[in-house]
């Protein structure tokens, strides 16, 4: 059978290519303020059901406004954002390999007056090296879609989805949540993908269903686990 979580590799998996399109954005927001980029799956509504999502489970497990967060490929900080408009005042670490990317997110904080509780940084979360420490809740909207396609191997000839869960599971704490929405991906294959012994399915987030041919699903998905 074709394991369909093997994606072809795409220039959208190259930092070159995300350097390049915040580099644009960021000078875009240097003449136009309002401008702060493009917020992604916007069309599905997904960051209003993410942040929603997490407002409806405040108190539950290891949320709350004051969870410690950090939100994997944070491009232009959007999310973190809009969780700061929606009362939540924790500690959020915005991380991404693109320099570009933590530049424009930082401005945009700064300029908007976010920075009282959001910082960024830049980083290869694959690097063993790396180590900004535990959180409560952790977040990628859209991430492994990009890095996926990226075609990076690591020892054994693992790929980034081999490893992914290995990633969150240094980052949280135990109790913590990671939420993940993505569009390349199935509901079932980011389960695949990321549940493990310690990481498993704890809720998802409901999205339009439509039917094609006989054939029903969703054009995007969004799955929360628990690290047990």
């Amino acid at each position: 059978m074709e394991d369909t979580t093997r994606l072809n590799v795409s220039k959208l998996g190259t930092k070159k290519y995300w350097d390049d399109f915040y580099a644009l954005e960021r000078e875009n927001f240097s003449k136009n303020p309002e401008d702060t980029g493009e917020c992604w799956f916007d069309d599905n509504g997904a960051e209003e059901r993410m942040v929603e999502f997490l407002v409806d489970n405040d108190g539950e497990l290891r949320i709350s406004t004051q969870s410690k967060m950090i939100d994997l490929g944070t491009g232009n900080g959007h999310l973190l954002f809009e969780l700061c408009e929606n009362d939540f005042d924790g500690p959020m670490v915005g991380v991404d390999y693109s320099e570009e990317s933590v530049q424009f997110a930082s401005h945009i904080s700064k300029a908007k007056g976010y920075d009282t509780n959001t910082s960024f940084m830049a980083a290869d979360i694959f690097d063993s090296s790396w180590s900004p420490g535990k959180f409560d809740i952790v977040l990628d909207k859209g991430t492994l879609d990009a890095i996926a396609l990226s075609g990076k191997k690591f020892a054994n000839d693992k790929t980034v989805i081999d490893v992914y869960s290995t990633v969150i599971e240094k980052l949280l704490e135990s109790g913590g949540i990671f939420l993940i929405t993505s569009c390349n991906f199935t509901e079932q294959e980011l389960i695949n993908i990321v549940q493990t012994d310690r990481l498993k399915v704890w809720k998802r987030i409901n999205y339009p269903v439509y039917e094609f041919g006989g054939v029903k699903g969703t054009t995007i998905c969004s799955v929360a686990f628990v690290k047990q």
